[in-house]
């Protein structure tokens, strides 16, 4: 159907519809073949993710029983056995299973008397910025451990300060950062220094009991009372204790008088 002369709105509507499906389809002859590619690329790229996703998820399964059976060998007292599927690991595992598996070959190194070797293990831990950094400050503590002996005091303080000073979030490895430092302070003489890291251990709830005997008794010796701590301690969960019990005591003495009136009600009824 024409329209009117008179109808400028609808005429103007048709034209610019017309404009635009004009543009449209010169788009499409220019650059459709461009638009249809992009997009099967799009799709294959997705695709690929996806599988390049489970083909992850099954090599992280394959290395998780792989890591199994070197533990289990490791348990039947075949360290040889455990040490060749360990480096396999080590050299061809994801991130995680790598660094477990070289901390796993460093333990075995070191149970062997090479604490050369297993210190080298364990710093190649420590310096791989791939890993959480909890996991490499664990195997830079082992790493100075192993090494302990032939470092100075002065750098064995310096590795451990930034686990020693943390503060928000403290390290998760405080205690044993501590206590090296500790001991590296003591043999510098700086013995308030000492005193002061064995005295902050000793306080720790969660740390394990004999490294926090060590730490108390080191601490008493440098003239930090970490017993008369732990003291107060005790004493403060006593009082609240013998306080819970006469609270209750008190419940239990308003009802019986309650009950007796009880009784008594009924006897007369």
């Amino acid at each position: 159907m024409a329209l009117s002369p008179t109808n400028d709105a609808a005429l103007l509507q048709e034209v610019d519809e017309a404009v635009r499906k004009d543009r449209l389809d010169t788009i499409v002859q220019r650059y459709g073949r461009w638009i249809i590619g992009g997009v099967i690329a799009a799709l294959l790229a997705f695709g690929g993710y996806l599988f390049w996703s489970h083909q992850q998820d099954a090599a992280r399964g394959e290395q998780a029983e792989e890591l199994i059976a070197a533990f289990e060998k490791l348990a039947t007292n075949q360290p040889r056995a455990a040490a060749t599927e360990l480096q396999k690991l080590a050299a061809e595992g994801d991130p995680a299973y790598r660094a477990v598996a070289q901390m796993q070959e460093a333990n075995i190194k070191a149970q062997s008397g090479d604490l050369k070797a297993a210190a080298a293990l364990m710093a190649k831990v420590a310096a791989d910025t791939k890993l959480d950094q909890a996991l490499r400050d664990l195997a830079l503590i082992r790493q100075t451990a192993f090494e302990y002996d032939t470092l100075k005091p002065e750098m064995v303080i310096a590795r451990m300060k930034p686990m020693v000073d943390a503060k928000d979030p403290a390290s998760s490895w405080f205690a044993s950062a501590a206590e090296l430092s500790a001991t590296a302070h003591y043999q510098l003489g700086q013995f308030d220094q000492a005193g002061a890291l064995y005295g902050r251990i000793a306080k720790l709830p969660n740390v394990s009991k004999s490294l926090q005997s060590r730490s108390v008794q080191m601490a008493g010796m440098l003239g930090v009372d970490a017993v008369a701590d732990g003291a107060d301690e005790s004493a403060a969960a006593e009082k609240k204790g013998a306080a819970q019990a006469a609270a209750a005591g008190n419940q239990k003495g308003n009802a019986a008088p309650k009950a007796a009136a009880a009784a008594k009600t009924e006897e007369a009824n």
